[in-house]
């Protein structure tokens, strides 16, 4: 059976993605790693430093050393630190959190919208996304809204809350093809999402499961 090794950076991401193992997955092992100073520390360096990516590095360093045969960050803001951990140990898996949900968006069609929780993440993931369409060829082109107030409710549990602001933030998007939930938290939002947009709706922990476990299985 697969060891995988998720690194998160706020508690609120753990339960969707482990939910998700379970359900898509059962056969993998699945052990989790929290540092949940990452996003304040983000927040106050302003930028992604070096000595940000190379706590990064340690990181899969320690879940490498537990003998893990993949490793999946659910933290969306990190995306360049996630990228030297991940040359750091190739030719090991290692997952940036939103790469195989953009790969399968970009497949879905070319004006894709997501909803964000977290906004110091929407940078990076704009970046990996303008990078990963301009790589592969694709014309796809991303629109994005923020709902702040949703990781709020969600960190005072209150999951009702989250999942209602989320599924409004629809409504802030134009036409788009495919709708990207940002977060792995904002995952449990899905099904509230679905009721307000007949298009699909992907999720974070949905596609990079698919991924690992495409990978790893052959």
């Amino acid at each position: 059976m697969p060891r995988i090794s998720l690194i998160h950076a706020v508690p609120v991401a753990i339960d969707p993605v482990v939910e998700t193992f379970q359900s898509d997955w059962p056969e993998a092992q699945v052990y989790s790693l929290l540092e949940d100073s990452l996003p304040s520390d983000l927040q106050e360096a302003g930028e992604i430093d070096q000595a940000m990516i190379e706590r990064f590095t340690r990181l899969a360093d320690y879940a490498a050393d537990t003998g893990a045969d993949g490793i999946l960050f659910t933290c969306s803001a990190f995306g360049t630190a996630i990228e030297a951990a991940a040359a750091a140990h190739a030719p090991l898996p290692v997952l940036k959190p939103n790469e195989a949900m953009f790969e399968e968006a970009m497949d879905m069609g070319k004006r894709i919208g997501m909803i964000a929780t977290f906004q110091p993440s929407i940078p990076s993931m704009t970046q990996e996304f303008e990078e990963m369409a301009a790589a592969t060829g694709a014309s796809a082109k991303l629109e994005t809204a923020c709902v702040p107030e949703a990781m709020d409710a969600l960190r005072d549990g209150d999951a009702d809350t989250h999942n209602r602001l989320v599924a409004g933030a629809v409504d802030e998007l134009g036409d788009t093809d495919v709708l990207l939930l940002a977060q792995f938290s904002t995952a449990q939002a899905r099904l509230a999402v679905e009721t307000k947009y007949d298009k699909p709706v992907l999720t974070s922990p949905g596609s990079a499961v698919r991924k690992l476990r495409r990978l790893l299985n052959g």
